[in-house]
């Protein structure tokens, strides 16, 4: 009895073995099978398609189309993309260190750098590019142009450039140099105890960066801190793990992944001396914080370590490793899933089940699953990280947004410039009542024109009238409205003036104190920071939010 049970377990081992083999092989010649049907349909179209066939353009749509049924995230990175892959994951290249972009058809310096090449040579924010080493760019896009800006390290470049009010271009002679792009691009006090920083990407030394930062911000005098992560897209999964590591306990899990290769899956740990784990700490995240700072996020949240203020996450719990091909090209995919220490997957999008139409959706909030902090607090999964403290997103106005797409802060910012030698410090400066009519008066001539929500709906609702024949009966109606409405838009500067008047003061100050200028200047208006200074301010209320209630 005995043998024949060992007989029966070991056909039964071999069977499932051979069926498993057999599989794989079947699988192996599905592959195969397919590569050939793509390799001779390729071979037909380049020999009878009526035109030339670019071999090279054709296989990159078929490779392109290919990883896009997958996800967002799998990519294939050419030769000629390596260099701005790899400025994306160290943060650093060879150029003259300026934000640049195109208004209106001409390249514009849009941010220089503190004290790169191009902020040392004078080139300031609305200055115009014309030439590039002799090359007229006017007709060039603004990848393009990048990629004439950048170059080796100690090599010389030749601008001319036209700055605001002149009309003749100057030339301006530059020495590239490394640019190393800060991941922590501000911190500073916004009163005598609470310290603000802002992480903008996950590159090569982001940990460094924000250990820097807390420590520079607790020697003037820093006793709470608001970490600012709204709209970081992510990156480097060690450097999240770091930067975790810098407010929890030595040993503690921060994340896990899993995925098809057993081998890769890991679970990282902090492996260092926290450098505070006591300070009290608020997090700012936003509907764009993703993947690396959302593994942040969430690690402060499942040991109770952090408040967390603002909008819930945007929910990539997935990981990418890059794999190389032929010809120095790269694949960048999907490898695996992370968990962080709940056990929660924050991924909020199911890539594997599609709809028949081939679009994805989300994870309903009825499907998510319920985990617990360290002190029992339940939080879910499968929609990235719920803030602590939720803050009512700003909707900015119609004439707002009218004006800043069109270009009339930018614009009326380097007039201001040119104007006013000096201004206040960022976080005191003001507009006068004289100065927002001078911006006024500068809208004059200026196209203005947009359609808010109400016309729009006034559109569709005649379009609907007109096609069940009602409209005769209501064209009296609608006209009112439509001339009520004409009559506000009119008024909207004045309405709108104080959501105005702050988009235009950060424009200014931006122009006098660069991007820290920018930042500084919405510390008196931001809703996210006025509500994390009120958790921080208040340590009952702030304590509340980490206990099980």
């Amino acid at each position: 009895m005995y043998k024949k049970s060992i007989a029966g377990l070991v056909i039964g081992c071999l069977a499932l073995t051979l069926v498993s083999f057999k599989s794989e092989s079947e699988r192996y010649f599905e592959i195969a099978k397919n590569l050939d049907v793509f390799a001779t349909l390729f071979k037909e179209v380049n020999t009878y398609y009526v035109d030339e066939v670019p071999p090279a353009k054709l296989v990159r749509t078929g490779i392109d189309a290919m990883l896009k049924s997958l996800d967002p995230y799998t990519n294939y990175i050419p030769e000629d993309d390596i260099e701005d892959f790899r400025t994306m994951t160290t943060g650093q290249y060879g150029g003259i260190g300026a934000l640049i972009g195109s208004r209106n058809g001409k390249v514009m310096v849009q941010m220089p750098y503190e004290n790169s090449p191009a902020h040392k040579a004078g080139l300031v924010i609305g200055d115009e590019i014309v030439k590039i080493d002799g090359v007229n760019v006017s007709n060039k896009t603004t990848s393009e142009v990048s990629k004439l800006l950048k170059g080796q390290a100690n090599s010389t470049i030749k601008l001319e450039v036209r700055s605001y009010g002149q009309t003749k271009p100057r030339t301006v002679e530059l020495t590239r140099a490394n640019i190393m792009v800060d991941n922590v691009p501000y911190y500073g006090m916004l009163d005598k105890e609470i310290g603000y920083f802002q992480l903008s990407g996950f590159t090569v030394d982001a940990s460094k960066e924000v250990r820097t930062a807390v420590q520079k911000l607790k020697e003037q005098g820093a006793k709470k801190i608001i970490f600012d992560l709204r709209d970081n897209p992510g990156g480097l999964l060690h450097e999240a793990v770091n930067i975790s590591n810098l407010f929890v306990d030595k040993g503690k899990d921060i994340v896990s992944t899993k995925g098809k290769v057993k081998e890769w899956n890991k679970t990282y740990k902090a492996l260092d001396e926290p450098l505070d784990k006591e300070i009290p700490l608020v997090i700012l995240t936003s509907s764009r914080s993703a993947s690396a700072s959302e593994i942040v996020a969430g690690v402060m949240q499942d040991y109770d370590r952090a408040v967390l203020v603002g909008e819930r996450t945007f929910g990539k719990g997935l990981v990418q490793a890059t794999r190389p091909l032929s010809y120095n090209s790269q694949l960048k995919v999907t490898t695996a899933k992370y968990y962080i220490p709940s056990g929660r997957s924050i991924q909020a999008i199911d890539y594997t089940h599609r709809n028949e139409d081939g679009s994805v959706g989300k994870i309903p909030d009825s499907l998510r699953v319920a985990f617990k902090t360290a002190t029992g607090r339940v939080v879910y999964d499968g929609g990235g990280v719920s803030p602590d403290v939720e803050v009512e997103r700003t909707t900015f106005s119609d004439i707002a947004r009218a004006i800043a797409s069109k270009g009339y802060f930018f614009e009326y910012a380097n007039k201001y410039r040119a104007e006013h030698p000096s201004i206040a410090p960022a976080k005191d400066f003001k507009m006068t009542d004289a100065d927002y009519q001078k911006f006024i008066a500068y809208l004059e001539d200026k196209d203005v024109s947009y359609t808010t929500k109400v016309e729009r709906e006034l559109e569709e609702l005649s379009e609907k009238a007109k096609e069940g024949k009602h409209l005769d009966d209501i064209k009296g109606e609608l006209a009112t409205i439509r001339k009520k409405v004409s009559h506000n838009k009119a008024n909207d500067l004045t309405r709108f003036r104080t959501e105005i008047q702050e988009m235009l003061e950060a424009e200014i100050a931006s122009r006098y104190y660069l991007q820290k200028g920018y930042i500084e200047s919405s510390f008196d208006d931001d809703p996210d920071i006025l509500m994390a200074k009120r958790v921080l301010t208040d340590s009952q209320e702030y304590a509340s939010y980490l206990k099980l209630k």
